[in-house]
């Protein structure tokens, strides 16, 4: 008799999450070692006094953490994961009866904290894993990595027309500022979800206190005109309003401590802050206003779907409106992030790389023996900077010699003591003119011994003699030259190699970091400290005893050697496609199996071959 399934489901009784999910879970695990209960102080500010309660600080993060893991790219696909997956709704703390926040809370909430918070989120991290003692902090490893945005060229149009366009919604909103009409009920003006404006995004606690006491004074005046005079009705509301005004008002603003400086050298500080560009504080902004001679593509064209994305060229070929993403690793067997940022494409990798030094120095307290980057990190600028901070430059120095078929400035040898250069032959070329601008000295051979000159057709072709430049900081090119040949630098530029580029493969591989999901940089630059919190946290969760795998490791990095357990339940209980929140963290484990295999194998071959060699 062919049997037929009824649905039917009834209504559970005495059922908990805590005994539906199991104990080893994974997000068990992640809830027993990183306590997100730190992250209410980080946004306290973000937040007024009153109004309607908010999604918890702390269930956002998780929410964060589990798209992180999970490897979902929108927030409407991550409430279904929530709603369908027992163990999520475990950790993010929704009983199975309790209605999920809705998707668009979590837009709100992304655009209510701005930048600042998720980097404090991002430092808080490192910090547990600074606590860990996972980071060495004697070397640093920089490099940058192409990420697509997500906006088409097509999107592409004339630069002045949109900042026209802005500019004039931007009068008329404060030319009609004064006529909005007020919100009728005045308890859903300050309702939390409601984004703050972005003047006040990123401003200080003092700050936002004022604006809280403001709206708090307003909303006392607008209940006091709105009560009859005959009304006798109080509330506790109208009772505690004051005393929260008060509250408000009178909260202390952080004390300043007096500087050990002079005031002078305070004013010269404070001049030269002002002149410079801070990548960081701007978050990876471009300097427009220095345009020089060069003018960017960017300068004339902007795109309409992501202003801050510009078009940049591809290592495969082609163009794409993109990012650059800048890391800063540490050179310990962890490989923590040390600093994220996140830069428009038309930014050369060398821009940011002084101030996320600094700041990783000062943030984190360290004091870096050797930092290691490519070749695009061997300005003179940069080079300077780091030998004067005792730090050793491990930078490959760009190939002069065969940029041309003639000969390269090492065929000569300058003589510091005369302060000229010899050539091949034997000639002197002696300076000729000076560029403060760009800090170098220029020397030139004679013309009329360089035109008689046997070898002329291998070191110019110019009737003007041959000519060199030097710049003013000479020393120090001649300086990285010499570590070239160490092994300490051979070895940071092997390890380098190994260090970085996977960290950037595992996040675009695992994380989708190919194409940010989100727009406008600010936004992107969020979302690039939550995966590098990700990948930090997941250093810290092998820390701290994280050890179990979504499949056997042997079956990843060896061959077969006998039969596996081919039973229906092992095939049912394997994952086809293991998650992203723990493949991850098998891959040092199977590599360093695989290369002990190699190196059983390998010492077995030697020892058959010794032998056979002493048997003939």
């Amino acid at each position: 008799m062919m049997g037929k399934k009824e649905r039917s489901f009834a209504q559970l009784m005495h059922v908990s999450l805590e005994e539906l999910v199991p104990q080893d879970h994974f997000y068990r695990h992640l809830d027993r070692t990183l306590d997100l209960s730190l992250v209410r102080d980080l946004v306290q500010e973000t937040y007024a006094s009153l109004g309607r309660p908010s999604i918890d600080p702390v269930v956002f993060f998780k929410l964060q953490l589990v798209m992180f893991f999970e490897d979902i790219r929108s927030e409407r696909l991550l409430m279904r994961l929530v709603a369908d997956r027992l163990s999520v709704r475990w950790y993010v703390g929704y009983d199975l009866d309790e209605p999920l926040p809705d998707h668009s809370s979590l837009s709100k909430t992304r655009m209510r904290y701005g930048l600042p918070v998720f980097r404090r989120f991002f430092e808080a991290i490192v910090q547990q894993c600074r606590e860990a003692k996972l980071v060495w902090g004697k070397e640093l490893y920089f490099d940058s990595t192409q990420v697509n945005a997500n906006a088409a060229l097509d999107s592409l149009t004339a630069r002045f027309a949109l900042e026209a366009r802005e500019a004039i919604q931007q009068h008329l909103a404060i030319l009609f500022a004064g006529e909005e009409a007020k919100p009728e009920n005045a308890e859903e003006s300050h309702t939390c979800d409601a984004p703050l404006p972005e003047n006040i995004q990123g401003t200080s606690p003092s700050a936002l206190s004022a604006v809280n006491a403001a709206a708090l004074l307003e909303e006392c005046e607008a209940d006091t005109m709105a009560k009859p005079e005959n009304s006798q009705q109080s509330s506790s509301t109208d009772k505690a309003l004051p005393n929260r005004l008060a509250e408000t008002i009178s909260s202390p603003s952080p004390t300043a401590l007096s500087p050990l400086i002079s005031t002078a050298l305070q004013e010269e500080m404070a001049a030269t802050t002002a002149t410079r560009h801070d990548w960081i504080a701007q978050a990876g902004r471009q300097q427009r206003e220095v345009a020089g001679k060069y003018q960017r593509t960017a300068d004339l064209r902007i795109s309409t779907t992501d202003p801050d994305a510009t078009p940049m060229r591809l290592k495969g070929g082609g163009v794409h409106l993109g990012y650059h993403t800048h890391y800063v690793v540490d050179g310990g067997k962890s490989r923590i992030i040390l600093a994220v940022l996140v830069v428009p494409g038309e930014v050369m990798d060398n821009q940011p790389m002084l101030d996320l030094l600094w700041h990783v120095c000062f943030r984190w307290q360290l004091r870096p023996r050797q930092v290691t980057g490519d070749t695009k990190y061997a300005t003179i600028k940069i080079i300077k900077a780091l030998e004067d901070a005792h730090i050793r430059a491990y930078v490959p120095l760009p190939d002069w010699e065969h940029i041309t078929p003639y000969y390269g400035p090492a065929h000569f040898t300058y003589d510091a003591a005369n302060d000229l250069y010899w050539c091949p032959q034997e000639q002197p070329l002696r300076p000729f003119c000076r560029s403060e601008s760009r800090e170098q000295v220029g020397y030139r051979a004679d013309p009329a011994t360089c035109n008689t000159c046997p070898v002329k057709a291998k070191c110019t072709e110019s009737g003007s003699g041959r000519q060199l430049h030097r710049s003013f900081h000479a020393d120090y090119l001649e300086r990285v030259k010499g570590y070239h040949q160490t092994f300490a630098y051979q070895k940071a530029m092997n390890k380098r190699q190994v260090w970085v580029e996977p960290l950037f493969a595992e996040a675009k591989q695992w994380h989708r970091m190919r194409c940010f999901r989100l727009r406008r940089l600010w936004r992107v630059n969020g979302e690039a400290l939550v995966t590098a919190s990700g990948q930090n946290l997941k250093r810290l969760l092998r820390k701290r005893g994280w050890g179990r795998r979504p499949f056997p490791t042997e079956a990843v990095a060896t061959p077969a050697i006998g039969k596996a357990d081919q039973s229906p339940r092992h095939d049912l209980l394997k994952s086809r496609r293991p998650s992203s929140a723990v493949a991850s963290l098998a891959s040092s484990d199977a590599t360093n199996l695989f290369f002990a295999f190699q190196k059983n194998l390998f010492s077995s071959i030697i020892t058959v071959l010794h032998h056979s060699l002493f048997s003939l």
